[in-house]
């Protein structure tokens, strides 16, 4: 069954296991596709979350949540036959979707105005507090070439650790051999490449590097999580 939720009270979602259930797919294909879409700007930045795996493997998994448009360009992408039967769900979906919370008074809806306001200057400061720094690394890394891992946390101003576990919570690399290592889905959309090299002891070694347009990603990736943590402090001190 398709479920759908939503966000902000009005934004209706739909989750990348719930395509992959309707148009008989992987997961993993499915991930890679949204993946695929994204690093064209084919379609939006999806909300990415951690949910409970039914099935054999890891206790824990990750997937997106798209929105009705691009749930169409998935789907587009992957099975276009499948596009009928997807149009039918979401009117299926959306006709039983519960209207949302409408204040019962003028007082009520006075705070939840003055309540989302303050979520959209939060949110406009913090943006705004970002965008020299990504603007930045844009034109730097337009007139550079590779970095690895020490340079970009450096050029970033981000503590090593912290941008490390970043890195591995965000599915963006992994380790290997005590290494971190990109995932295939970000070689494949040109943010990383790997370079062969021979240590002083002559064993030979693959050191993984941000390509300009990795650093650039990368930069708003970081200036996205920078946001979201200083919002769930505010919420927590609230």
């Amino acid at each position: 069954m398709l479920t759908l939720q939503t966000t902000g009270g009005a934004d209706v979602t739909m989750s990348s296991r719930e395509i992959a259930d309707l148009v008989e797919k992987r997961h993993d294909n499915v991930l890679r596709t949204i993946e695929s879409l994204l690093a064209r700007g084919t379609i939006a930045l999806p909300q990415l979350e951690e949910v409970p795996n039914d099935g054999p493997g890891p206790k824990m998994i990750r997937q997106y949540r798209v929105g009705k448009r691009d749930s169409y360009v998935i789907v587009a992408q992957l099975s276009p036959e499948f596009t009928a039967r997807l149009v039918d769900r979401w009117q299926e979906l959306e006709a039983a979707a519960p209207a949302p919370a409408v204040p019962q008074s003028f007082a009520a809806a006075l705070r939840l105005a003055a309540e989302q306001q303050d979520v959209i200057e939060a949110q406009a400061a913090q943006l705004a507090a970002a965008a020299p720094a990504v603007e930045f690394v844009e034109r730097y890394a337009d007139s550079t070439g590779t970095k690895g891992f020490r340079e970009v946390a450096k050029l970033l101003g981000a503590n090593e650790s912290a941008f490390r576990e970043f890195l591995l919570d965000q599915k963006i690399m992994y380790r290997l051999g005590g290494a971190l290592t990109p995932h295939a889905q970000h070689m494949d959309a040109g943010r990383f490449c790997v370079k062969a090299g021979t240590a002083q002891n002559k064993h030979a070694f693959n050191a993984a590097r941000f390509t300009p347009k990795g650093v650039t990603w990368i930069a708003g990736e970081w200036a996205k999580h920078q946001v979201a943590l200083h919002q769930k402090e505010v919420g927590h001190a609230a």
